[in-house]
């Protein structure tokens, strides 16, 4: 349910993008500061909430997210500016961090067999998709009968019912010996985030070499470079970058941050195109993207059953032709595109972003200590916000600095598709090399390595 309400809202909002922008009369950049506001914010957070919840206990956490993000939802269906609006999406960020990522350290410690975990992952990725079927349909309805702020009362009830299930089915659980806190990792991590995200949606409009803007990306990379020296010197980082030495945890935090991309770039561009180029009503808007939201349904379960039995690699593989595929067919992208073009790049996008979730997922908590699932996992989730955010960011920024009045919103968009296609291509390149037998043999050292200290401990 947590997945649901997170995967429903962000295909909600990206397709009452237009409407808010009439009500609200928001430039483009704050557009997508009502997006990246919650991304940035979740992506901060993930790791810290990992960690809290192996400390604290994972089922207190995850229903303290919950009444976070319906509280967040509910001032965000009353914000009078756009400015609120963002600022309360902050709040959703805040309680979703809680969610999805100690929502599966809690599958990992009930699955432990290899191969029903990934089964159990396949399932729980396959909300993803019946809450992008759902989200389409019933968000174009709410928006064209009562307007975008109802988009956000979906979500109280769900919250709610959440919680008393929580109460009711889910046990509690803790890590043995979790990690302390790392107050100047997570500073890092968020310094890192805001200044690289704000650098780039407000580059175009400020000037890329204004000192504003250079001043946001030498943060960001003081930030990075600091968090790596840092860390690993740390006893019990926040971000133990030893995972990192295993190629399939790498790979696989890369095809995140790639793969997310294409997905925030995709809801991002193609709400704008249909609604403000095509002139579809947000139902309308909806149900042409339904295909893609129903081949996502489809195909991840089905994935996460392949990686049970024949590994990531095919998954992956079909998942960055899939990508790149639906970049190539809006490349050519105008007023007048055939809808049956428009239709197989959407069936395109849904098989490969369907096959995509499962390989990641079970790359990120596979080979790692059971007792830091919460950790592992939120490296996972927090690569995807990553990718998402930059996605919306990079390709937003990337086509409205294009729009002219003698060139428009679709020809604008052609370097948009373009960088999707490379974010395709990455996934299929990162996808071979992280699946190869050299990548293997290295995320058996880590796991090795970490298990060794542990078990001298004990003895």
């Amino acid at each position: 349910m947590s997945l649901f309400i997170v995967g429903l809202d962000n295909t909600i909002v990206n397709l009452a993008l237009p409407s808010i922008q009439r009500d609200l009369h928001s430039p483009p950049t704050g557009l997508q500061w009502t997006i990246d506001a919650y991304t940035v914010v979740i992506a901060s957070l993930l790791m810290l909430s990992g960690s809290m919840a192996d400390r604290f206990g994972r089922r207190r956490v995850f229903q303290l997210g919950l009444v976070l993000f319906g509280l967040g939802s509910l001032l965000c269906s009353i914000a009078p500016t756009t400015g609120a609006l963002i600022a309360f999406r902050m709040i959703q960020a805040i309680g979703g961090s809680m969610l999805n990522p100690v929502a599966m350290s809690i599958i990992t410690n009930t699955f432990t067999d290899p191969r029903e975990r990934a089964r159990a992952i396949g399932v729980w990725g396959g909300v993803v998709g019946l809450s992008m079927s759902l989200g389409p349909v019933v968000g174009g309805a709410l928006v064209d009968a009562v307007g975008w702020r109802s988009i956000f009362w979906l979500n109280v009830p769900v919250c709610v019912l959440a919680i008393v299930l929580t109460a009711v089915y889910v046990p509690e659980s803790k890590a043995p010996h979790p990690r302390r806190f790392d107050p100047v990792g997570q500073l890092l991590v968020m310094v890192l985030l805001a200044s690289l995200t704000y650098g780039v949606i407000e580059g175009p409009g400020a000037g890329w070499g204004s000192p504003w803007i250079v001043g946001c990306f030498a943060a960001a990379a003081i930030s990075a470079v600091a968090l790596a020296f840092y860390e690993r010197r740390r006893r019990e980082p926040l971000l133990d970058t030893r995972f990192f030495r295993s190629a399939p945890f790498s790979g696989a935090t890369l095809i995140a941050i790639t793969g997310f991309a294409a997905l925030g770039g995709f809801l991002f561009l193609n709400a704008l195109y249909l609604q403000d180029v095509r002139g579809l009503s947000p139902l309308h808007a909806g149900l042409y993207t339904l295909p893609m939201a129903v081949m996502t349904g489809i195909f991840a379960p089905l994935s996460g059953r392949v990686v049970g039995s024949r590994g990531p690699r095919l998954p992956l593989l079909v998942a960055g032709a899939g990508i790149t595929l639906c970049a190539v067919l809006l490349s050519t992208l105008d007023i007048d595109t055939p809808v049956w073009q428009l239709l197989l790049a959407y069936l395109a996008f849904g098989i490969g972003f369907g096959m995509l979730n499962a390989p990641i997922t079970n790359a990120a908590v596979s080979g790692m200590p059971r007792a830091q699932a919460g950790v592992a996992a939120a490296v996972a989730s927090t690569s995807r916000q990553v990718g998402a955010s930059l996605g919306v960011a990079v390709l937003g920024a990337a086509v409205t600095a294009r729009v002219t009045p003698s060139r428009g919103f679709a020809e604008a968009s052609h370097l948009g598709w373009y960088i999707m296609a490379g974010c395709g291509v990455a996934v299929l390149v990162l996808g071979l090399a992280s699946t190869s037998a050299w990548a293997l043999r290295t995320a058996s050292a880590v796991a090795a390595g970490e298990e060794a200290p542990r078990e001298k401990a004990l003895r």
